[in-house]
């Protein structure tokens, strides 16, 4: 009954909101085979927000971006803005060797006219690959010889395809190194600039969290903490977070 109320002054506090969120969820919770693991997640995102989400491995980070995009059974409420388009870059996304496909026929996937293009569509996603730093010549090479850093290029141009109004990131950086770990992140960064996409991010980098997020949601199964970064992620939160012995020097970048 508590749960009830609760919803019914959320939703009418929302709805006379002069800039309604995107993305609204209450009370989110997903338990596996009885095991839980998130409970009662609540926050919002607004247009154009930059919102990283942290915590340790097994924080359900994960899991709750296959909630938002209803690929695990969840209880609560998720609700997107009518109308928008989602775009998803995976942590882990394998191409089997076995499979010969090129990068411009994995872009062709996003085609209803696979085995005959139209020109204009062809064009759309060479300049989409120009935005993450990648030339044409890549087009023609097998998506299983691309190097780690362009692969996660290839994955960000794929998703921008339809010019999403939202992107969700899960951890775009893992398995790369340091200086493409900060291109991908500054290609983040570029797209919300440009285009205003909205940006919900995994990250375990806490300077880019800083440097780039709007605001942070702090996870640990349940919402540890929510809201700007610098106001947010005490000594005392990221204790809580990660675990007692945590500890974290931010240091400012130009």
């Amino acid at each position: 009954m508590i749960y009830i109320m609760d919803l019914l002054i959320w939703r009418a506090i929302t709805m006379f909101s002069s800039e309604d969120p995107i993305l609204k969820v209450y009370n989110l919770s997903v338990t596996f085979e009885g095991e839980p693991i998130l409970r009662n997640i609540s926050f919002s995102v607004k247009k154009g927000e930059a919102l990283a989400i942290v915590g340790p491995n097994g924080a359900g980070k994960s899991v709750l971006f296959r909630a938002l995009l209803g690929l695990v059974p969840y209880e609560g409420q998720v609700e997107w803005r009518a109308g928008i388009q989602i775009g998803y870059v995976p942590q882990r996304f394998f191409i089997d060797k076995a499979i010969p496909i090129t990068v411009r026929e994995f872009f062709l996937l996003h085609s209803p006219h696979f085995w005959f293009p139209k020109k204009e569509f062809v064009e759309h996603f060479e300049h989409e690959l120009s935005l993450v730093g990648i030339g044409t010549e890549v087009l023609g090479k097998q998506m299983n010889e691309l190097s780690g850093g362009q692969f996660q290029r290839v994955l960000i141009s794929w998703a921008m395809l339809n010019h999403p109004d939202i992107l969700l990131f899960d951890e775009p950086t893992a398995g790369i190194d340091l200086g493409g770990e900060e291109t991908i992140h500054t290609i983040i960064h570029k797209l919300q600039d440009e285009r205003g996409t909205t940006v919900l991010l995994i990250s375990h980098d806490l300077n880019i969290v800083y440097r780039y997020a709007s605001n942070v949601l702090c996870l640990n199964k349940e919402m540890i903490c929510h809201g700007k970064p610098r106001e947010v992620l005490s000594p005392d939160e990221l204790a809580r977070i990660y675990g007692g012995g945590a500890f974290y020097h931010h240091l400012d970048r130009v």
